[in-house]
C-alpha cells in the first residue's frame, strides 16, 4: 500500500512499509547524532546576573500586560532556521516576530513589545554577538538566546559578562528550546509540549510504541516549517517514510515529492541527477536532461544516503542550501528552486565531518532539526502490529499467525529492523499459501534464533540490552539527571537518548531523578 502523493524517484525500490529500504552499511554507530544544548540560562540586570531559575524575570517594557502571551523575537539570516522556530514556537503558544538581521531586529526592539530574543550568532552584516552589544544598550534586561553551531564562538558566548542568556547548540533540540524560553519568560513548565492540531498518519505507517510516537510528534511539530530537516537511523527503520509524511503534513503536500538515493547513482551521474545538464554537455548527452530539484520545485526533495555524496558535488550542494540557485551541466543560466530539503543517513555525519569525509559547513546547513529513529529491537509494541499488517496486505487479510510463530517473531531481534521484517512476513505468507502462518514459513535464520533463545535465557541480546541501560542510568545519575551532559559521556544524541529513556519507562524502569 502506497502512500497517496506525487512522489518522483531516482534508484529507490519503493516499499509501502515503516521501512522500505536496506543498506549494507551495517549497524548506526552510537555516535552523536548532533550538537546538543547546554542550559546555563541567565539573564542580566544592571547591577547582577542572576540564573533564570532563581528568578522571575521582569519585563523590559513598562506598561506591558503579563497576560498576554510572551513575544518572542527570532533573528536568523537562513529562512529554515527561521521558519523552524517560528512555527514551533507559535504551536506553544507564544507570540512570535521575525527578523532576517541583526539591523531589522534592532529596529524590532525599538518598537517595544518584545519578551526576549533569540538571535543566530554568524549572520552576515552585523553578527549575533554584536546584535546583542547593541540590544543591551536600549534593554538591559532582555533575555536573549544565542544559536551556534561552532565551538569558538559558544566559548566566546560562555566568557562574555554582558548578559547573553545562553547559547544553543545547532541543531536546535526543540524540548531543551521550550524549556529555555519558559524559564527566560516567567512561564511556569508544562508537564508535555502542546501539540500542534491532530494529524493521522496514513494506513500504511504502524506506529503503537511509545517511541515511534514521540517521532511523530517531532515531525507534526517541524513539519508545517519550512526547515531542513536530517532523519536518521539504522538501515531499515523506517527513514524514507518519515520523509514522506513530513511531506504529507507540510504545506507543500500538494506539490512533488522526489527522492534521490545518493548512494544508487554513480558519482559521475549523480551531478546530472539532481542539477541537469544540456544538450551536448557531456559525451552521450543527446538531449537536455531537467534535474532532480528543478522538478522538485514548490515540493520537497530527499537526498537518501546523503553520506556518500562526493566532497566535490557537496560543495555544489551547499550553494543550493544557501540560496536555491543552480545551474546545468553545460549552461552558465542560474536556475531558482525553492525545494525544500530533507536529507537522510544511517551513519554519524558529525564523526564524518571530524574525519574530514563530510563538509562541516554543509552538514550545519542540514541539520537544521534532527528525527532520529529507533531500530525495531527497541520498539517491541511495533513488531507483531507491522507483521499483521504486512502478512494482511499480503494475503489480503486471509492469513493468521499461530501462537510459536507470534513468539519467534517477538524473540528476533531483527538487525535488518522493519525491510527485514516484511520480506520475512512476505515469504512467510508465499509459504502458507494464505491460511495458518507456521513457524516452518519463517526464514532459517528466526528459527535458529528462536531455538538458541530458547536453549540460552537470557540470551545474549537480552544481556546486552540490560548493560545498555545500566550504562545509562548510571551515567544519568552521574550527571544529576542532565540529558544534555549525560548524551555527551555517552557518544549519542540527545534525541536518542531521550527515545532510549522513554523505552525504558515503557518497559517499567524507573529512570527519572525523583
Amino acid at each position: 500500500m502506497n502512500l497517496k502523493r506525487h512522489s518522483v524517484r531516482a534508484g529507490h525500490h519503493h516499499e509501502a512499509s515503516l521501512s522500505r529500504r536496506a543498506r549494507n552499511d551495517g549497524p548506526y554507530p552510537p555516535q552523536v547524532h548532533g550538537k546538543m544544548i547546554r542550559v546555563r540560562l541567565r539573564v542580566a540586570s544592571r547591577e547582577q546576573s542572576r540564573q533564570v531559575q532563581d528568578v522571575t524575570p521582569m519585563p523590559h517594557k513598562a506598561g506591558h500586560q503579563p497576560s498576554k502571551a510572551p513575544r518572542i523575537l527570532i533573528v536568523d539570516d537562513d529562512a529554515g532556521q527561521r521558519s523552524l522556530l517560528n512555527s514551533f514556537l507559535k504551536s506553544q503558544r507564544f507570540d512570535t516576530v521575525t527578523a532576517s538581521s541583526g539591523e531589522e531586529a534592532l529596529e524590532v526592539l525599538r518598537a517595544g513589545n518584545i519578551d526576549m530574543m533569540i538571535s543566530d550568532v554568524r549572520m552576515p552584516g552585523m553578527s549575533g554577538l554584536e546584535t546583542l552589544k547593541r540590544a543591551r544598550q536600549e534593554h538591559s534586561v532582555l533575555p536573549v538566546l544565542l544559536v551556534t553551531a561552532y565551538a569558538d564562538i559558544r566559548e566566546a558566548v560562555g566568557a562574555m559578562r554582558d548578559g547573553a542568556v545562553n547559547y544553543l547548540a545547532k541543531p536546535v533540540d526543540l524540548d531543551e528550546l521550550l524549556n529555555s524560553v519558559r524559564k527566560a519568560t516567567g512561564i511556569e513548565p508544562c508537564d508535555a509540549l502542546q501539540l500542534p492540531e491532530s494529524k493521522k498518519l496514513p494506513d500504511a505507517v504502524v506506529a503503537r510504541s511509545r517511541l515511534m510516537q514521540a517521532v511523530f510528534r517531532d515531525v507534526s511539530l517541524v513539519a508545517s516549517s519550512e526547515s531542513r530537516i536530517l532523519i536518521t537511523g539504522e538501515s531499515g527503520v523506517g527513514k524514507e517514510v518519515v520523509a514522506d509524511v513530513i511531506h504529507a503534513w507540510s504545506a507543500r503536500a500538494s506539490g512533488p515529492l522526489v527522492k534521490v538515493n545518493c548512494a544508487a547513482i554513480p558519482e559521475a551521474l549523480l551531478e546530472s541527477e539532481l542539477f541537469g545538464h544540456e544538450k551536448g554537455a557531456f559525451t552521450g548527452a543527446y538531449a537536455q536532461r531537467v534535474g532532480r530539484f528543478e522538478q522538485a520545485n514548490h515540493g520537497t526533495i530527499l537526498l537518501d544516503e546523503i553520506a556518500e555524496m562526493s566532497p566535490g558535488l557537496q560543495a555544489k550542494l551547499l550553494r543550493v542550501t544557501q540560496d536555491g540557485r543552480f545551474q546545468r551541466i553545460g549552461s552558465n543560466k542560474e536556475i531558482q528552486t525553492n525545494a525544500r530539503i530533507l536529507a537522510a543517513t544511517n551513519r554519524n555525519l558529525e564523526q564524518e565531518v571530524a574525519q574530514g569525509r563530510f563538509r562541516e559547513d554543509l552538514f550545519y546547513r542540514l541539520n537544521v532539526m534532527e528525527i532520529f529513529i529507533p531500530p525495531l529491537r527497541e520498539r517491541q509494541a511495533d513488531i507483531i502490529p507491522l507483521a499483521s499488517h504486512f502478512v494482511a496486505e499480503f494475503t489480503h487479510g486471509k492469513a493468521r499467525f499461530s501462537a510459536t510463530v507470534t513468539a519467534a517473531v517477538e524473540q528476533y531481534s531483527w538487525p535488518g529492523n522493519v525491510r527485514e521484517l516484511r520480506n520475512a512476513m512476505e515469504r512467510a505468507s508465499l509459504m502458507s499459501h494464505g491460511e495458518l502462518i507456521l513457524p516452518e514459513h519463517l526464514p532459517a535464520r528466526i528459527r535458529q534464533a528462536t531455538q538458541e533463545s530458547a536453549v540460552n535465557a537470557p540470551n545474549s541480546a537480552s544481556r546486552l540490552e540490560e548493560i545498555e541501560r545500566l550504562a545509562i542510568i548510571q551515567a544519568l545519575r552521574e550527571h544529576n539527571f542532565n540529558r544534555t551532559e549525560t548524551a555527551r559521556v555517552l557518544g549519542i544524541s540527545r534525541r536518542a537518548l531521550t527515545y532510549k529513556i522513554q523505552r525504558f519507562k515503557e518497559l517499567g524502569y524507573e529512570v527519572d531523578s525523583n
